[in-house]
């Protein structure tokens, strides 16, 4: 690994107890023990078709949990309540998937976690998790270290993560002690199905391409010990290309490429960027590739300039960087100081979706840079997900629909949802006398509202309903409740 190609005193963002006082409304519902955020979303021109993925925390448990929205707002799916982060959808043995890391956050801005991977019905098919010999601040013995910041799956079916290792080291050269505590920054390739590392990295083995004296993250007063070891690199992507990796040090402004130098590079003002997240790589040759990236801009001790999504053209053989695309909402400038992540959405739309990290809100991007979707899950700096995606997922989860039946007299109230579920479009619903019995009797047929679906019955006379969740008049799935 060798010099950084671009460059132009703080703790990011990324700890529940630093977030602020968090007032935003939560969607309460009849049919399931969630409290997510209401997402209000915002459009301004044609969006493309996706679902948005997030995965908000702040400083009470309402909502913590990988989430999905679909583009009017509307709850589509919640998982445990957990810290998530990288929720999104993901190929995997030519199949789509979802994959999200879910673990404990520290209070020094990143985490010790595991990578789940589930199929269209919501089942985990594969696990991943990083065993070994790491030091944590906390001296407490983990049984996977995978780091927050990353959980990329390549081309190769293996998972790219982060991990971060506490390790003495010698800073008198920045000014601190000899038996000084800094955070490796490292990232392993694993075989998904295996489990197996097939790659690994430190920074620290290439200190000589990367001098600590180059970190934009200086050295305070009471960092150096084990439990607030300095934070010299804090890798936040990996990306797999050709020839090898290129990885982003959010504390050094830069990227680092590959498994060979190609040194600094000319760049034009546009392209220069700092306290960036999420390097992507596209149309890679040997001559050249295009780099997306989150430029941030901005950390919690400093306002810089507006937070941007960049797309970047790399000229290996005239070693140039020039800028193809900025992404800001002028009529909604965004000051991220931490996370946050840059997603081309289609090479022909050129439709650009980006998280704003410590912001609650993303946006979605037109292919003139103009921002035709904002959704926003809390209030600011209250709530953060690390990263936000809009993909396009088809699912039809393994669980059975939930019905809350609420009786008053000889009519009731019918409250229906199926968590995950995105390919029916109503329900129908039907008397029955035991829940074994066949002999149905067909009351009504309703369209499927959001999330959850209420529908009013009248003149009861059977004690039991069968509720089923249908694709035009095709069932998908059906339960049978008694009448309270």
């Amino acid at each position: 690994m060798v010099r950084g190609f671009l460059a132009a005193s703080s703790i990011l963002l990324l700890s529940v107890g630093a977030l602020a006082e968090d007032n935003w409304p939560f969607i309460t519902l009849q049919t399931a023990p969630f409290t997510p955020p209401k997402l209000e979303v915002t459009k301004t021109g044609p969006t493309d078709p996706g679902y948005i993925f997030v995965g908000p925390r702040g400083n009470q448990p309402n909502g913590t949990a990988a989430l999905i929205y679909d583009d009017d707002g509307n709850l589509v799916y919640q998982g445990p309540t957990e810290v998530s982060a990288n929720f999104k959808v993901q190929n995997v043995f030519n199949q789509d998937v979802i994959t999200f890391w879910a673990g404990n956050m520290m209070e020094l801005g990143f985490g010790y976690g595991t990578v789940h991977i589930l199929d269209n019905t919501y089942a985990e098919i594969y696990t991943v998790t990083l065993p070994g010999n790491f030091i944590c601040p906390d001296g407490v013995t983990r049984d996977s270290y995978i780091d927050l910041h990353e959980s990329h799956v390549t081309k190769r079916n293996t998972l790219l993560v982060t991990a971060y290792n506490v390790t003495q080291f010698d800073l008198t050269s920045i000014g601190g002690k000899i038996d000084d505590y800094l955070l490796d920054g490292m990232f392993f390739e694993i075989d998904i199905a295996t489990n197996e590392i097939v790659y690994s990295w430190s920074a620290l083995e290439h200190i000589q391409d990367i001098p600590l004296e180059q970190s934009k993250q200086g050295l305070a007063d009471d960092y150096g010990t084990q439990e607030k070891p300095w934070d010299a690199y804090h890798i936040n992507s990996v990306e797999l290309v050709d020839d090898g990796y290129i990885i982003s040090l959010r504390h050094y402004w830069s990227g680092y490429y590959g498994e060979k130098g190609v040194g600094d590079f000319e760049i034009d003002d546009g392209a220069v960027f700092s306290w960036q997240h999420d390097i992507r790589v596209y149309n890679q040759t040997n001559e050249g590739m295009v780099l997306d990236l989150f430029n941030n801009a901005n950390t919690p001790t400093e306002t810089v300039a507006p937070t941007t999504g960049l797309s970047l053209a790399m000229d290996l053989v005239n070693r140039k960087v020039t800028t193809l695309r900025t992404m800001n909402d002028g009529n909604d400038v965004i000051h991220s100081v931490s996370q946050g992540s840059y997603q081309l959405m289609s090479e022909q739309t050129n439709h650009v979706f980006m998280g704003y990290g410590s912001i609650s809100k993303v946006k979605e991007f037109d292919a003139n840079n103009n921002a035709v979707l904002t959704a926003q899950f809390g209030d600011d700096n209250a709530v953060a997900s690390y990263r936000g995606y809009k993909c396009q997922w088809k699912a039809t989860p393994f669980w059975k629909p939930a019905v809350v039946v609420e009786r008053i007299s000889n009519s009731a109230t019918v409250h229906m949802s199926w968590n995950g579920a995105t390919e029916y479009d109503n329900w129908a619903i039907y008397t029955a006398s035991s829940p074994e019995s066949t002999d149905h009797t067909f009351i009504t047929s309703v369209k499927r509202t959001g999330f959850e679906t209420a529908a009013n019955v009248n003149n009861l006379r059977s004690p039991y309903f069968q509720v089923v969740a249908r694709k035009g008049n095709i069932p998908l799935s059906s339960i049978v409740v008694p009448v309270a």
